[in-house]
C-alpha cells in the first residue's frame, strides 16, 4: 500500500521530527511504501510530488498545526494530532487504515485545524492550564509542553498548555479555559504576562523542571498552588529570570544584525566601505541599527520584567546611554535593574491623589524613573561598567592562545554541564552579550555554540558505536539527537542525562571543553548565536570553517567514544516505551538550549 504521512507540530523541530520517523518506521514494518512531508515552523520541508499524491491509497495527517489538504481531495485521509501518534505508532496508524475517510472538497476548503490534542477531553480528572516559556522559545519551550501535556494525560487530568515562542504563542489559552481551570502552571524561565490568572491557583516553576520531572510538576501543582490574589500585573521574579527575559527579548535582534553584517562580507571584508554599495547598506543595517539596539532592548526588557510597561521607557534610555557610555551589555543589564527598580518602586510607594493619579504610569514613572536611570549611568555606573567592558574587550581582543584555550575550556564545560539550566545560560548570555562589542568579541560565542552541539550528537554517536549496550528505543533517541545536536538543539541529550547522569555529564564536559578550547585556538568567530551547522550556508557568517568542523567533529567523537566505553548494561531510558518517545524520556530540559 502507498501512504502519505504528514507531520507538523507549532514548534517545527523535535516533536515533527519524531512523530515523522516513528510512523515511517510502523509504516515500513508493515510493508507499505511510504513518502513522508514534515513542516518546520509551519512550512513543508518535503513535499510528495504529484505521482505520489495520485498513486497514495492513503494520506495519514499528524499534526497539531494547520496543514493544507486540498492537494488529497478524493483520497482516503486520517487526520489526528500529533500527540496521539508519538506514544504508539503502529497503534496510530492501525487506526488510520481503519478509520481513515475519503476527503471531500469541502472537508479540505480550509486548512486543518486538529482540534483534540488542544482541547484534551480527559474526564474525572482536574482540570490544568498551563504556559511554558524559555529564553529563546526553540527547544525548551515546546519540549516542556509535549512533556506535561502527556503527563496530564497518564495522570488523569485534562490540560491545556499555551508555549510561548520564538515567533510567540502558539494556541493561546481562552478566558474560558482559564476561568474553567482548578490550577495554573507556568513552567517559565523568562516573565510572562500572569494577570489574566489573577483569582486562580498558580504554581511556578521551570521548563526544565517541568520536562525533566513533568509529573511531579502536575502533582505539586495541585497540592500547593496558591492563589493570586488581586490583580498582580507583573509578579516579582527573581534578579536571574528578569535577566533572561532581557536576554529572549535581545536574541532575535543579535541573529538578525549579526547575519546581515556576514551577509555584508560576502562583497568583499571591506566592501562595507564604499559608500552607496549593497555591503554598505547591509552593514548599516545590521551593525548600524540592529547591533546599537542590541543594549537599549536588553535593558528595556529586564526592566519590563521587573516593573511591567512602565519599565520600558526608562530601561531603554538607560541602555542606550550604557551604549553611548561605552559600558556595552554589562552597563544594559545594570540600567536595566536601575530602571526596573525605580520604575517599580515609584508605582508603589508614591502616592498621590486621586485626582493626578492616573498620570502616574504614563508622566511621572517614566519621567523620574528615567530621571534617576540617565543620572546614575552619567555619572554613577557608566564609567565603571565602561572601563570593565573595555578591559573585557582588550582581553578577547589580545589574549594569547593560552588564555584563550583556558577560556573555551570554561565556556566549553560550562555549556555542557546542565543543557539549558542556570549554568549553561550564564555561558550562553555571556556570549550573546559580547556580540554587541565587535569583532574581537566574536569568538567565545563559536566556543559556546559549538560546544553546545557536542552532547546530542556524542550521545547519537555512541548509540551507534556501541549498539549492543543500548536498548532499541535508546538506539531510536540516538538518532533524534544527532539531529537534534547538529542544529544546537542540546536538548536532544537530556534524555541520557537524565537515565545515567554521572557517566553522561562528565564525559559531556569534557567534550564541550574540548571543542570549546579548539575554537577558541584556531580564533574561530561567529557572528549569530544560533542555528548549528546550518549557519555555515550563510557565507561568513562563520571564519575558518573547516576548523570549526574540525573542533566540533573532535569533541563529538571524544564524547561518543567516551560514553560508548564507559556506559554499561543496556537499559531504556526511563519513561520509553517506544522508539519515538523521546521528548516523555526527558520528562521522566534547553538555552540555546537555550
Amino acid at each position: 500500500m502507498n501512504v502519505i504521512l504528514i507531520t507538523a507540530c507549532p514548534s517545527g523541530v523535535a516533536t515533527t521530527f519524531l512523530a515523522a520517523r516513528g510512523l515511517e518506521r510502523a509504516a515500513k514494518r508493515r510493508g507499505w511504501n511510504v513518502t513522508v512531508e514534515m513542516h518546520s515552523q509551519l512550512e513543508p520541508v518535503v513535499v510528495p510530488g504529484r505521482e505520489a499524491i495520485e498513486a497514495a491509497d492513503l494520506v495519514v495527517v499528524a499534526a497539531s498545526a494547520p496543514v493544507d489538504l486540498s492537494r488529497f481531495v478524493g483520497k482516503r485521509v486520517h487526520q489526528a494530532p500529533i500527540s496521539e501518534a508519538l506514544p504508539d505508532p503502529d497503534a496510530f496508524l492501525t487506526q488510520a487504515e481503519q478509520s481513515a475517510r475519503t476527503l471531500t472538497a469541502d472537508a479540505a476548503a480550509s486548512p486543518t485545524e486538529v482540534a483534540p490534542a488542544a482541547r484534551p477531553s480527559t474526564e474525572g480528572g482536574k482540570k490544568i492550564v498551563a504556559v511554558t516559556a524559555c529564553p529563546t522559545g526553540v527547544a525548551h519551550t515546546f519540549m516542556a509542553a509535549e512533556a506535561l501535556t502527556r503527563a496530564g494525560q497518564g495522570l488523569g487530568h485534562p490540560i491545556r498548555v499555551e508555549t510561548r515562542g520564538s515567533v510567540g504563542a502558539q494556541d493561546p489559552l481562552t478566558a474560558e479555559e482559564i476561568r474553567d481551570a482548578e490550577v495554573v502552571i507556568l513552567a517559565v524561565d523568562i516573565e510572562v504576562d500572569s494577570s489574566r490568572f489573577a483569582g486562580k491557583r498558580v504554581w511556578r516553576t521551570s521548563t526544565g523542571t517541568a520536562l525533566k520531572k513533568s509529573e511531579q510538576t502536575i502533582r505539586d501543582a495541585l497540592e500547593k498552588a496558591q492563589v493570586m490574589a488581586g490583580a498582580p500585573g507583573r509578579p516579582a521574579g527573581g534578579p536571574y529570570q528578569h535577566l533572561l527575559t532581557g536576554v529572549s527579548f535581545m536574541l532575535p535582534m543579535v541573529v538578525a544584525g549579526g547575519l546581515l553584517i556576514a551577509l555584508s562580507f560576502v562583497f568583499g571584508i571591506d566592501a562595507f566601505k564604499q559608500e552607496g554599495s549593497l555591503a554598505a547598506a547591509l552593514m548599516r543595517i545590521g551593525g548600524g541599527a540592529a547591533f546599537k539596539l542590541m543594549v537599549p532592548l536588553l535593558a528595556g526588557y529586564i526592566a519590563y520584567s521587573i516593573a511591567d510597561r512602565p519599565g520600558i521607557a526608562p530601561g531603554m534610555i538607560g541602555g542606550y546611554l550604557a551604549s553611548e557610555l561605552g559600558a556595552g551589555f554589562l552597563g544594559g543589564i545594570a540600567a536595566g535593574f536601575i530602571a526596573g527598580y525605580a520604575a517599580r518602586g515609584l508605582s508603589r510607594y508614591v502616592k498621590l491623589p486621586a485626582s493626578v493619579e492616573s498620570l502616574k504610569p504614563i508622566l511621572i514613572i517614566p519621567l523620574v524613573a528615567s530621571l534617576i536611570t540617565g543620572l546614575v549611568m552619567i555619572y554613577v555606573v557608566g564609567a565603571p561598567m565602561a572601563a570593565i567592558m573595555s578591559a573585557v574587550t582588550g582581553f578577547l581582543t589580545n589574549m594569547n592562545s593560552g588564555n584563550a584555550i583556558l577560556l573555551g575550556v570554561l565556556l566549553g564545560a560550562m555549556m555542557c554541564f546542565d543543557l539549558g539550566g542556570p549554568i549553561n545560560k550564564a555561558a550562553y548570555t555571556f556570549g550573546v552579550g559580547l556580540l554587541s562589542a565587535g569583532a574581537g568579541s566574536y569568538g567565545p560565542m563559536a566556543a559556546i555554540m559549538a560546544a553546545g552541539m557536542v552532547p546530542p550528537i556524542g550521545m547519537g554517536l555512541a548509540s551507534l558505536l556501541a549498539r549492543n549496550k543500548f536498548s532499541e528505543p535508546e538506539r531510536e533517541a540516538g538518532k533524534a539527537s544527532l539531529v537534534l545536536g547538529l542544529c544546537f538543539i542540546s536538548e536532544g541529550a537530556i534524555p541520557f542525562m537524565a537515565k545515567d547522569p554521572l557517566r553522561v555529564i562528565p564525559v559531556s564536559m569534557i567534550g564541550g571543553a574540548l571543542t570549546g578550547a579548539m575554537s577558541m585556538y584556531f580564533g574561530v568567530q561567529l557572528m549569530a548565536p544560533h542555528g548549528g551547522l546550518f549557519v555555515l550556508l550563510i557565507p561568513n557568517a562563520v571564519n575558518h570553517v573547516l576548523l570549526y568542523l574540525l573542533s566540533i567533529a573532535v569533541g563529538s567523537l571524544a564524547v561518543g567514544v567516551g560514553y560508548a566505553v564507559i556506559k554499561t548494561g543496556q537499559a531504556e531510558l526511563p519513561g520509553t516505551a517506544a522508539p519515538p518517545r523521546l521528548l516523555p524520556a526527558a520528562a521522566g530540559k534547553s538555552g540555546m538550549s537555550h
